[in-house]
């Protein structure tokens, strides 16, 4: 699977149901690990419906095929405003929030094709950091991150919960 087969774009409203169902996919897998991340009603179709309304909505398709969705934001986290530790830069960056892959597309690297094309997209937008969180146990994204050389920068908090936050510099 070559990256040029891949596209991404911004997800449409009439996309929620099939992307709804690629996320109660990543929900039950989470539960399956034995991870309390997603486990308490949330995301939930909603936050999608919100994500596309606000452009936020992101789907990274091959053959028009959705294989992934994330909400990629060029905008303020409110969250990330109080961080126990310290971010790398103090600049414009973009947020990637609720990764998900389809089923179709476990096992083959489509969420680092994901942060792969969101980094190409930032610089198109003249931002040069990624800031992202994740629970701390789980460990494909911990993995990802990893592979992709994100900073881990401490703690942000989410619904009361803490979360790992991460940073990249694309310059």
């Amino acid at each position: 699977m070559s990256l040029t087969e891949l596209q991404l774009r911004k997800a449409n409203l009439s996309e929620v149901p099939q992307i709804w169902e690629i996320i109660q996919d990543a929900i039950e897998q989470r539960r399956l690990e034995g991870s309390k991340q997603w486990q308490d009603g949330y995301p939930n179709e909603l936050s999608i419906t919100n994500d596309i309304n606000t452009g936020f909505g992101y789907v990274l398709t091959e053959n028009e095929t959705i294989l992934c969705y994330a909400a990629i934001i060029f905008d303020i986290e409110p969250a990330y405003e109080e961080i126990e530790g310290q971010w790398l830069s103090k600049g414009d960056y973009v947020v990637v929030h609720r990764v998900a892959v389809s089923k179709l597309a476990k096992g083959k690297g489509i969420a680092t094709k994901l942060f792969q094309k969101t980094e190409d997209l930032a610089i198109q937008q003249n931002v040069y950091s990624i800031k992202v969180d994740t629970n701390f146990d789980n460990t494909p994204m911990l993995k990802i991150l990893d592979k992709l050389n994100y900073t881990y920068c401490g703690e942000v908090y989410f619904r009361g919960a803490a979360r790992k936050a991460y940073e990249k510099m694309l310059a």
